[in-house]
């Protein structure tokens, strides 16, 4: 009897797989519990293991194919000689009433409120502006010499016909500097607004319908406040100086943790099917954290009960795996709260997307030296931008303010978050 291999939903809002990789070939036997394929979800790459024995007869969906959950994938037969023609005859056309009314309103719904951007596409009747008279002219040898060794043809004097550059005017060219760009050989030949698509993963898939979703029915408000992360800073370095080394985002996780402690407001979220408010009991922290084909935001949980240094250990650890792909569906789906984090990137300040059913983000910005005003007068310090993004239908304005004061506290004097 042949045994069908189905698309499995291997989280909750996984809608779609990707097979990654095939580890039986059609024919291999398979025992259960063994491994055939990688599957990627909408949040990381996880292992199929068989529940039933025998062998792979086909394989339906091949690898980098992407599948609806519930939608076969392969099948399993006793004997190779069983016939499994009768399972891929096409079904019978259903009727168009047999489709349920609510799918069809959703459908329509849809249709009607999704608005279309598509992309125009090349441009036609455009010539590029010739640039003889006026460039960098020089001989096919000469410009493939400048571009071997890295020389700056616009500090080289042409002695051949009309100024143009030649072999033997190289002889001492001086060098490209570092972020010199080199001028480019000819006119461009690819049409303004060429362009190719590239499919959506199914993590991408989920992060831009999830985003969509929340920035459109989430009433967003901003609260932005300053940090002097001076103290901050020598703080740090102090510790590194005794081989301890913490990034900056491990003193903010500390300071949410016990500001979402002091303001239990701000720990809530908003269920929308029930249209009830969600005040979580426990404070448990999604660390958003930047992966190749998106976004993931796996979870410190009881983060007020852990130091300093439990945080930091288990940051590092939740983000290398993340990046891996190998974290387990229960350490990314929930939370409480949400800290994303670019000040790596040099970003001043930013205004983060609330993760829903959670009702507020922290978006933490770089820290950035600048001139600030003390009694004695100007001084260099650091200063930190920090935005809370809520739900007003959870939050006012007042417990948000009061939450970042909180939080500014924490990081202005930052040897509490070491008790």
């Amino acid at each position: 009897m042949a045994i069908e291999l189905f698309m499995p939903a291997l989280s909750p809002t996984m809608k779609e797989g990707i097979i990654a990789k095939w580890h039986k070939k059609e024919g291999d036997m398979v025992e259960p519990g063994d491994v055939i394929c990688d599957i990627m979800t909408d949040k990381s790459t996880v292992e199929y293991q068989a529940l039933d024995g025998g062998i792979l007869k086909k394989i339906t969906t091949p690898e980098g194919k992407s599948v609806k959950v519930n939608e076969r994938i392969g099948v399993l037969v006793k004997d190779m000689k069983e016939d499994i023609s009768a399972l891929f005859e096409k079904p019978e056309a259903k009727q168009t009433e047999e489709t349920p009314v609510e799918e069809k309103r959703e459908e329509a719904l849809s249709v009607r409120e999704m608005p279309v951007f598509a992309p125009f596409g090349p441009v036609t009747g455009y010539e590029f502006p010739s640039r003889d008279s006026q460039g960098i002219r020089a001989s096919p040898l000469a410009k493939r010499l400048a571009h071997e060794q890295n020389l700056d043809l616009s500090k080289v004097k042409g002695t051949g016909p009309h100024g143009r550059i030649v072999e033997d005017d190289l002889k001492g060219a001086p060098k490209l500097s570092q972020g010199s760009i080199e001028p480019k050989e000819g006119p461009p030949v690819i049409l303004p607004g060429t362009y190719h698509e590239i499919p959506l993963t199914p993590i991408r898939k989920a992060i831009g319908s999830r985003l969509q979703d929340a920035k459109a029915s989430i009433p967003h408000f901003y609260v932005t406040m300053e940090v002097d992360a001076s103290k901050l800073v020598s703080l740090r370095k102090e510790i590194a100086e005794v081989g301890h080394i913490y990034t900056y985002n491990d003193f903010i996780l500390r300071a949410a943790a016990l500001a979402l402690e002091k303001h239990p407001t701000i720990n809530r979220g908003y269920n929308s099917q029930n249209e009830t408010l969600i005040q979580f009991e426990t404070i448990d922290i999604s660390l958003a954290v930047s992966i190749p084909d998106g976004l993931i935001t796996p979870i410190l949980f009881h983060a007020n009960y852990k130091d300093l240094s439990m945080l930091s250990v288990e940051a590092k650890s939740l983000a290398k795996r993340a990046v891996q792909g190998t974290l387990q569906p229960f350490e990314y789906q929930g939370g409480s709260f949400t800290v994303s984090n670019l000040g790596m990137f040099g970003v001043a300040s930013f205004d983060a997307v609330i993760n829903p059913p959670q009702a507020a983000i922290l978006a933490v910005g770089g820290i950035l030296e600048r001139p600030l005003v003390r009694a004695a007068g100007v001084v260099a310090g650091y200063v930190l931008m920090l935005t809370l993004s809520c739900d007003h239908r959870v939050i006012d304005g007042a417990d948000g303010a009061k939450f970042l004061q909180t939080i500014k506290f924490y990081l202005e004097k930052p040897a509490a978050l070491l008790l």
